[in-house]
């Protein structure tokens, strides 16, 4: 979860990648660690080796930090893969959602954000937009393959399948706590493709 490019602000320094890795990857560590509700800018810019400077040099707060660093790390997820099968996007899509899971800072991360979300209002809205929304439209391309190839209804209710989809995943990793294998997976994606064409 590293690697994100910060603006460079009009007219101002130049910002050196080393640097904006170095803050990045401290952050989502001190978010893993700390929580973001504790998170302070000072331990970040101190687990990345660099001045508080250099954070307010590219982002403005911890607000647009988390938002910035949270964004571009989604943008940079590839999208589904066209496996020519429902069932096979559908096992594509979970294999890589499993991956992201079940790294030890998403695992983390991802629970305390959504718990977060209730206390501030800005965050989630913000979360929203960054996040949830550019996979749901993500997985919304893999469904509309899906209805052009004949496999599912042209009637589908994306709303609802998209829930399906992301639902029982994070439930089994961040609730019950319980590792996902191949075999589940694929059992996972056979119950799924059969709910979708229901």
């Amino acid at each position: 979860m590293t690697g994100p490019s910060a603006p460079r602000p009009l007219g101002g320094p130049v910002l050196q990648d080393s640097v904006t890795a170095a803050i990045s990857a401290a952050f989502f560590e001190e978010l893993a660690a700390a929580g973001y509700s504790k998170l302070s800018l000072e331990a970040v810019a101190k687990r990345a080796g660099a001045g508080k400077a250099a954070i307010y040099r590219r982002w403005s707060s911890k607000l647009e930090m988390a938002i910035a660093l949270i964004s571009d790390v989604v943008a940079n997820t590839p999208e589904p893969p066209d496996s020519g099968t429902l069932r096979g996007d559908l096992l594509a899509f979970l294999t890589e959602a499993a991956e992201l899971l079940r790294h030890p800072l998403p695992a983390k991360i991802i629970p305390d954000l959504l718990a977060e979300v209730g206390r501030n209002p800005e965050l989630g809205q913000a979360l929203l937009t960054a996040v949830r929304d550019p996979r749901r439209v993500r997985a919304t391309h893999m469904l509309e393959r899906s209805i052009e190839r004949g496999e599912l209804p042209a009637d589908l209710d994306l709303t609802l399948a998209n829930d399906l989809l992301a639902g029982p995943l994070y439930w089994h990793f961040a609730i019950a706590n319980t590792p996902a294998t191949p075999e589940y997976l694929g059992r996972l994606a056979d119950k799924l493709l059969a709910a979708l064409k229901a």
